[in-house]
């Protein structure tokens, strides 16, 4: 479309409606009308480039998204073994020092002795598993 007339190029040659028009156009006029098509070309090369770029660049942004979920996903289950490990600390902790102030006073039977060293070593292996889990 120049000036308001539709041309089709085709090589060195153009057409309007079909009709090989070259040799009706002055030079001038081909120039422009190829100048035209050039131009347009250029833009339509341009847009399908900012296209391509902003597509690149959304699917860069998403990965970056993605990394972010992922690191805030493995922050948060370092805290929760954290957590866990030092909940299971202190339980031992607590039980043991428990079991202690028992033994010295002579509270315990046997069986109750018995009883409290299989509860610690139950809270011993919490504390290594919550370890384990924390490294």
């Amino acid at each position: 479309d120049h000036e308001g007339v539709k041309y089709e190029v085709k090589g060195d040659a153009i057409f309007q409606n079909g009709k090989d028009v070259t040799q009706t156009l002055t030079l001038e006029k081909q120039k422009q009308i190829k100048s035209a098509l050039e131009q347009r070309m250029m833009a339509v090369k341009a847009a399908n480039e900012a296209r391509k770029n902003q597509e690149q660049a959304e699917k860069k942004l998403k990965k970056a998204e993605k990394g972010q979920k992922k690191a805030e996903k493995e922050l948060k289950a370092k805290q929760k073994a954290q957590d866990n490990f030092q909940r299971a600390s202190k339980k031992l902790q607590q039980n043991q020092s428990k079991y202690e102030k028992l033994k010295r006073k002579g509270k315990l039977s046997p069986v109750a002795e018995q009883q409290w060293l299989d509860r610690l070593e139950k809270y011993r292996k919490n504390v290594e598993q919550a370890k384990k889990k924390l490294n």
